[in-house]
């Protein structure tokens, strides 16, 4: 079963965020159809948030089609997202978590690694990560795309 974190003192509303954690961990594997995520009550004792702000983010999930609610038995995992290979997935994580310790022994901090995570993927989403016509080095892209 998932465990719910919230961070009170982000910009990021408590409901948007219980959204994100059961996605992630649906793209991660920890979640599958079938599974049940934790009762209202359990959320809302263990995140110290109010109920509607739990009912909130399982409506939207059920709503995406991820999740439904049963009467009496809770709310269960339906949809899948991700189709990655569990041990890729593990291998992947292991991989990122060096670079992720290179990346503090850098000296960066986790805004700076968001920002150069955010940079990268809007970089190839846009096609800036293969190489230009001429055959040169890769293109140059600032926060939000090619520069």
């Amino acid at each position: 079963m998932i465990g719910f974190h919230i961070d009170k003192g982000g910009s990021v509303p408590a409901y948007a965020q219980l959204v994100r954690q059961v996605r992630e961990a649906m793209r991660l594997g920890l979640l599958r159809p079938g599974d049940r995520l934790p009762t209202v009550r359990e959320v809302v004792t263990s995140c110290t948030v109010n109920a509607a702000t739990v009912l909130k983010a399982y409506r939207e999930l059920e709503m995406s089609g991820l999740v439904e609610s049963r009467q009496g038995s809770g709310t269960f995992v339906t949809g899948t997202l991700g189709s990655a290979d569990p041990h890729v997935m593990a291998r992947l994580r292991t991989g990122l978590a060096r670079w992720l310790d290179q990346a503090r022994q850098a000296g960066l901090e986790d805004e700076d690694v968001q920002a150069l995570v955010t940079s990268v993927l809007a970089q190839q989403a846009a096609g800036a990560g293969q190489a230009d016509g001429a055959g040169g080095a890769p293109r140059a892209a600032g926060i939000g795309g090619a520069a």
